[in-house]
């Protein structure tokens, strides 16, 4: 005769396994259709990517891009057609840094495409490009008229508007100063 213990044990394990197919039935029924849907939605992505990549290639915009780029024209960087703007215009690169509000050093990292000018700077270039020789000279010199100073020359400006009578007193001084 069995043993007792073995065969309860046997009769416990099968009916967990029955009990526990029931529950995990639907799980896996749902698992599978889950993958499915997400495997559906990955070919769509694909899909969709590849039109995009076509469209793009073509020159074609999707409607986003439109929306974006319609209430203010998306203007093109490239830093030879700057040194040409400047060349054409006849102006150093400090000369334009001034135009522009930004420094000399930012005029040649541009140029040597070590930075790109930010949106506000491409704007101010665009009205540059349609500006001529003159145009360009008179605004620079407005722009110069506004501004003061700044550096050497600007100290040697205050100092030359003292009195030239101030001046050789303290270099005067010193000398009178040595003799006695």
């Amino acid at each position: 005769m069995p043993n007792i213990a073995t065969a309860f044990k046997e009769e416990i394990s099968r009916l967990c396994r029955k009990e526990m197919r029931k529950h995990l039935e639907p799980l896996r029924k749902a698992s599978t259709a889950y993958r499915k849907e997400i495997a559906a939605l990955k070919r769509k992505l694909q899909e969709s990517e590849r039109r995009v990549g076509a469209l793009t290639k073509r020159g074609g915009r999707s409607q986003a891009d439109t929306t974006e780029t319609s209430p203010e024209k998306r203007t093109r960087f490239v830093p030879k057609g700057l040194k040409s703007l400047r060349v054409r215009l006849g102006l150093s690169a400090v000369e334009l840094a001034g135009l522009l509000g930004v420094t000399g050093q930012s005029i040649y990292n541009w140029e040597q495409k070590k930075s790109t000018p930010r949106a506000a700077q491409l704007a101010q270039l665009a009205e540059l490009r349609e500006l001529g020789k003159k145009e360009v000279r008179a605004k620079l010199d407005a722009a110069a008229g506004e501004k003061p100073a700044r550096g050497r020359k600007a100290r040697q400006a205050v100092v030359a508007d003292k009195p030239v009578r101030a001046r050789r007193k303290r270099r005067a001084q010193p000398v009178a100063d040595a003799a006695q």
